[in-house]
């Protein structure tokens, strides 16, 4: 019972810790308050949007590419105007917002746990295990993460679940690596040698014992890599092989109207970009200061 509070006290310190050292810093408090933003506006915009831009029978294609502050035939304002198919721009920004964020989140997530679980197993078990999976990691880390999403692509087709495995596939490499090189630090420590001496099992161990020393460098890495899936699952829709148009994200919005940048018409590809950029440079911002809080070396610079 009295180690079950003291666990939950040192959890409670570390993040009291960490959302200290981030709203020390004015820079990361502002893409704290952004990200904030922009998680309740992906979650609740949907509801408080004008029209859903995903509904045929709610779009009016002689509305199509009106500027912004514009009110169409029937007395609708377009507050950040509409695209090529009559779609009022704030709400399939929001809409696209959900999505981007939906998949970075959850591909993001899940390549955190496979790569969190075979750098522990790498670093814990070491040998032919060790040389398996790292070897795995160097293969993945030597081409390039849209190069290898491309190819997926190619072959699995478009669609949200495809999406989300390509990017797994590509980032679980970058967890494997930094979960290894914490995991390796705690495994030689006395607290590992005495939890197998008691002869608890090897899962217990891993995840009961060494996981929690390894929290910060997962947690800086989960961030950032949060950031790049979103950037990733842009890029891919952007080029047209991501997800489908029925599902459009912030890349296929900015795709929609890139042809049309230069001719007047900048608010179709304009708006989404902006957005994809406040959100992916919120995120790498906050996970930058995490890294210098959970860093002591950087901490004390």
């Amino acid at each position: 019972m009295i180690a079950a509070v003291l666990k939950l006290n040192d959890n409670q310190a570390f993040w009291a810790r960490s959302l200290r050292g981030i709203l020390e810093s004015p820079k990361a408090t502002i893409g704290l308050v952004a990200c904030l933003f922009l998680i309740l506006a992906a979650a609740f915009g949907p509801y408080l949007v004008p029209q859903n831009p995903y509904d045929l029978a709610a779009i009016d294609f002689f509305d199509a590419r009106l500027p912004p502050m514009s009110e169409s035939m029937n007395g609708t304002l377009y507050l950040l105007g509409t695209d090529g198919q009559g779609r009022d721009m704030l709400s399939a920004m929001v809409y696209g917002l959900r999505t981007s964020m939906g998949v970075g989140l959850f591909a993001g997530v899940v390549a955190l746990g496979v790569g969190t679980a075979l750098g522990l197993a790498a670093a814990y078990f070491g040998g032919r295990i060790d040389t398996l999976i790292m070897r795995l990691v160097d293969l993945m880390l030597g081409f390039p993460t849209i190069l290898v999403a491309l190819m997926l692509l190619a072959l699995l087709g478009q669609g949200v679940w495809k999406v989300v495995l390509a990017l797994v596939i590509v980032q679980w490499a970058q967890f494997a690596r930094a979960v290894r090189a914490a995991a390796l630090v705690e495994r030689g420590k006395e607290y590992v040698e005495a939890a197998a001496s008691l002869g608890l099992s090897k899962p217990r161990i891993l995840f009961g014992h060494m996981l929690p020393n390894c929290l910060p460098p997962i947690i800086v890495i989960g961030t950032l890599q949060i950031a790049n899936a979103i950037s990733a699952e842009a890029t891919l829709s952007f080029l047209g092989i991501g997800l489908p148009i029925t599902e459009p994200s912030l890349g296929l919005l900015i795709a929609n109207g890139y042809q049309t940048l230069l001719s007047g018409q900048y608010w179709i590809s304009v708006y989404p970009g902006l957005l994809l950029l406040a959100l992916v440079f919120s995120i790498n911002i906050v996970g930058d200061r995490l890294r210098e809080v959970l860093n002591p070396r950087l901490a004390e610079r």
